[in-house]
């Protein structure tokens, strides 16, 4: 038997519960992996609220982890028992001891990047590289906006920008969390709750605003990122940490500045092994380089998956959170 979290209906982190299921032999073309770390992130509350619908109920959750192959399917010819990999796509179900999925979602992992820190930075460092290299090809010289700059995404993003030599804008929540994200490299940083994200912006580009804003808050912050932009510029909406956007009213792209909006997965990304195997050693060798520290900021057992949600979804995590199996 191997444990897993699971649940049953949607709600809060109470709906999740620690359960025993049978260790699943893979099926033709899936890997079993044993799990040494597994990443914990916002994705995963929208599963579990009903927000994103899983395909049955009851459901696993998570989609990121490391660990070791512990069995093959028929036809897996690019992995070995004992090969060291990570994930960050694929089936619900990470949250667990074992986790077997298509061997197309898995990398492998060089032996210069722990378990710990695969779980933690795949599914954000992943998310970083196509935000900044591919829905936006970032250029030296440009000055953007993020928000969240001191969270998962944010964390990678402030290292990966200050990297290619762009001016980091983040917005934070807190002075602290300003103070994290300049350590990290962000060029100046907005405290949301003692300034106004706009005027500040406009102050720090001259006026000119930024080419590209990045928003993964959502439905509190829209309206601000879209006054953020500069005409003709693009504003990547990735995630719903405040609630889903909706009733966009495509007449103010227009007013705005004739803007443009995208709304972009990983999923949407990462769409072969082959592409997410490129992405994934990009990612790798900017950590090997030392351009990008992975800092694993909170580390809960597997039976805490939701406490560490409710600390989440509540602001007070910094960097990367991962569960122990």
């Amino acid at each position: 038997m191997s444990q897993r979290i699971q649940f049953s209906q949607h709600g809060g982190p109470e709906v999740l519960e620690q359960v025993d299921v049978p260790v699943a032999a893979p099926g033709a073309g899936e890997v079993r992996v044993r799990n040494h770390a597994i990443g914990l992130n916002f994705i995963d509350t929208y599963f579990r609220s009903g927000l994103y619908a899983p395909p049955s109920l009851p459901s696993g959750l998570g989609t990121e982890g490391a660990g070791v192959v512990e069995a093959l399917g028929e036809g897996v010819d690019d992995f070995a028992v004992g090969d060291r990999v990570a994930y960050a796509t694929g089936p619900l179900g990470a949250y667990g001891e074992h986790h077997t999925l298509p061997a197309r979602h898995l990398v492998k992992l060089p032996e210069s990047v722990s378990f710990e820190q695969a779980a933690s930075v795949m599914l954000k460092g992943l998310t970083t590289q196509y935000l900044l290299r591919q829905t936006y090809a970032l250029k030296a010289g440009e000055t953007i906006l993020f928000h969240a700059a001191a969270g998962g995404v944010g964390s990678i993003a402030c290292q990966w920008a200050k990297a290619i030599g762009a001016k980091l804008i983040g917005v934070v929540g807190s002075a602290e969390k300003a103070e994290r994200a300049k350590s990290l490299g962000a060029w100046a940083t907005i405290d949301r709750t003692q300034e106004d994200v706009v005027q500040r912006v406009l102050e720090l580009t001259d006026g000119q605003k930024c080419p590209v804003v990045y928003d993964s808050v959502g439905k509190s912050s829209w309206d601000i990122s879209l006054d953020c932009v500069a005409p003709r510029g693009l504003l990547v909406s990735f995630g719903n940490a405040s609630g889903a956007v909706t009733g966009v009213n495509l007449g103010v792209l227009a007013q705005k500045g004739s803007l443009y909006v995208t709304r972009p997965t990983l999923a949407g990304y990462a769409t072969s092994a082959e592409r997410l195997r490129g992405m994934a050693a990009e990612l790798f060798e900017m950590i090997a380089s030392g351009k990008i520290n992975v800092e694993v900021g909170q580390r809960y057992p597997l039976g805490d998956a939701a406490e560490a949600q409710r600390q989440l979804a509540a602001g007070k995590t910094t960097g990367s959170t991962v569960l122990l199996p």
